[in-house]
């Protein structure tokens, strides 16, 4: 019967199992020699003592050998009694923790197999008990298989426990990886619009100069082709994301790159002034995250569909909160009119919602639209 080989643990789990494995085999010599004693042995270096070393020592390795600890466990016994000694208080109990620790592996019928065996020459060997005390003979023979019944019943729930804990580690890690996925699937959609607006704004400023002045027509493909070149680096690094799964590191924004971003809108022909209060290398990377988002996002929708001339971008850096907001001078909604909320700005909203902020977008007085977020600084307290 060829075991599987035991899982890896952790090394605290090991140290732990260490520990628990050398009380066990303590115990059990302690207990083995008190049993023996108080049921009448004399001399309990004769036999008794080494076989409780013998099967202490065996729950040493019981994790690595369960079922060849079992077997040697019982043929401990069995060569006890066939020395010319009678098991103190029964066969079962001295493989106790042997039987227990077998139950938890696939072969728990090697297992009952083993434990009726030997529970079936127990009987036949305890049958001269019958004619003296009856009931003594049935109370042995009933305890001891309801004592293995205990220990195989136990290993099993104990097995279950463990497989049903591993299910929840794996449903954990699915649904990380599952969060993993949206949040880059945010991120690619995030790439891939700023990229486009700016992009096709230079593509259609070259367009319309190419003639009449064939250098600024040049500039503006190499802003398009340096945009472009840039975002497919991104988009590289979450589709190996996609790939290989959450393990491996996705590329984070952070405020350093709120510089770029700007300057990507101005080279797309949108005057844009950043103005920010307080100081930012305090933020948490996870707000700053979802700051840079907010920003080129915005920008990124001002460029293809606003129809601006300018924007604004004004964050605020306070202990406990951050705002951010995003004003352009374009056509903005006009009166009555629904704003239809395309896959950029939900994006926004379930960012800033899932770190408890709130986030408003709509049409300003005079003209133009405006995106105003507040996030909350996490591990503030306000």
């Amino acid at each position: 019967m060829a075991e599987p080989p035991p899982r890896r643990e952790p090394a605290p789990l090991r140290h732990l199992a260490g520990i628990t494995d050398t009380t066990l085999a303590v115990l059990t010599l302690v207990f083995f020699v008190t049993v023996a004693l108080a049921t009448g042995v004399r001399n309990p270096w004769d036999g008794t003592i080494p076989l409780g070393l013998f099967l202490g020592g065996l729950l040493l390795v019981r994790r690595r050998w369960p079922m060849t600890v079992l077997l040697l466990s019982v043929a401990g016994v069995f060569a006890y009694h066939l020395t010319g000694h009678w098991p103190p208080a029964g066969w079962i109990w001295p493989a106790a923790v042997a039987y227990f620790t077998a139950a938890t592996t696939p072969r728990v019928r090697w297992v009952a197999a083993v434990g009726v065996a030997q529970l079936a020459y127990s009987a036949f060997d305890a049958r001269f008990i019958i004619d003296r005390n009856l009931t003594r003979y049935v109370i042995h023979v009933v305890g001891e298989g309801v004592l293995l019944a205990l220990l195989i019943a136990a290993g099993l729930t104990y097995a279950a426990a463990l497989r049903w804990r591993e299910r929840l580690r794996e449903t954990d890690r699915r649904a990380h990886a599952a969060e993993e996925r949206l949040r880059v699937s945010h991120e690619v959609h995030d790439v891939i619009a700023h990229t486009l607006a700016v992009v096709g704004v230079q593509l259609n400023v070259a367009a319309d100069v190419l003639e009449e002045d064939p250098e600024e027509a040049a500039a503006a493909l190499r802003v398009a082709k340096d945009v472009r070149n840039r975002a497919m680096a991104d988009l590289r690094s979450l589709i190996t994301v996609l790939r290989d799964g959450p393990e491996v590191t996705a590329p984070q924004a952070d405020l350093a790159s709120l510089d770029l971003l700007i300057a990507d809108a101005r080279a797309g022909g949108l005057d844009v002034r950043l103005d920010e209060n307080g100081d930012r290398t305090d933020v948490p990377a996870v707000t700053a995250i979802a700051v840079h988002r907010i920003v080129q996002e915005s920008l990124a929708n001002t460029l293809k569909h606003a129809g601006a001339g300018s924007a604004t971008v004004t964050i605020g850096y306070r202990p406990h909160a951050i705002t951010v907001e995003v004003v352009d001078d374009g056509r903005g909604v006009p009166d009555g009119a629904e704003i239809a909320e395309g896959h950029g700005l939900a994006g926004m909203r379930e960012r800033v919602s899932a770190l408890g902020g709130a986030l408003t977008a709509g049409p300003v007085p005079g003209g133009g639209f405006a995106v105003r977020a507040e996030l909350p600084v996490a591990g503030s307290t306000a």
